[in-house]
């Protein structure tokens, strides 16, 4: 079976093919010279629901789309659906950082609760057969500064829960199994497998 992954972000694309290949045939949309429609959702979901339609429809294959981003309890939720775009819409991942750790300056341990949240959606070009929604998050704590090489984005500043390493600085393939993405990404395999 053909997969088209609706994304631009190369760290998900790596982390997506990673799982997806050893079962499908992975395209990334780059193929087609795509590009990512406005992200105009209100919620992870809708968003990850938006992209994936997008590009079944000008692919006319399965695309698998996400939608992704940290929640910090203390900032009462955000940066949310804006973590690609924390600091601007031309920020890197270290502009991103910065700006957290600026706001959450100062505030304690036992304040710095946090989740990696996805939505992850399976879309068939078919128009008439319904998407698979999968919604899963990873709570953890907000480290004060980075550690860690591995991974991207906020990774280098999330501690997991019952760990006492950041998501940078665990094995590729241990994250991608236990991370918010991981934890979709074996829900949604198991969905395209009975869709055969």
């Amino acid at each position: 079976m053909e997969v088209v992954l609706a994304s631009g972000n190369q760290g998900k694309l790596r982390e997506l093919s990673a799982r997806l290949g050893d079962q499908f045939l992975v395209r990334p949309q780059s193929e087609w010279n795509l590009q990512q429609p406005p992200e105009t959702g209100q919620s992870f979901l809708e968003n990850a629901l938006l992209k994936a339609r997008f590009a079944a429809e000008k692919t006319g294959l399965y695309c698998v789309a996400d939608d992704s981003g940290l929640s910090v309890d203390h900032l009462q939720g955000a940066p949310g659906i804006y973590s690609a775009r924390y600091a601007g819409e031309q920020a890197s991942d270290q502009d991103n950082i910065d700006l957290v750790l600026e706001k959450m300056h100062g505030v304690k341990a036992d304040r710095r609760g946090c989740a990696f949240h996805c939505a992850m959606v399976g879309c068939s070009p078919d128009a008439t057969l319904a998407p698979i929604l999968i919604e899963c998050h990873w709570r953890g704590t907000l480290r004060e500064k980075m550690s860690g090489s591995g991974g991207f984005g906020y990774d280098p500043i999330f501690q997991p829960d019952g760990m006492q390493c950041t998501s940078a600085e665990l094995e590729p393939e241990h994250k991608n199994l236990i991370s918010h993405r991981g934890q979709a990404m074996s829900l949604l395999i198991g969905r395209l497998k009975e869709l055969g």
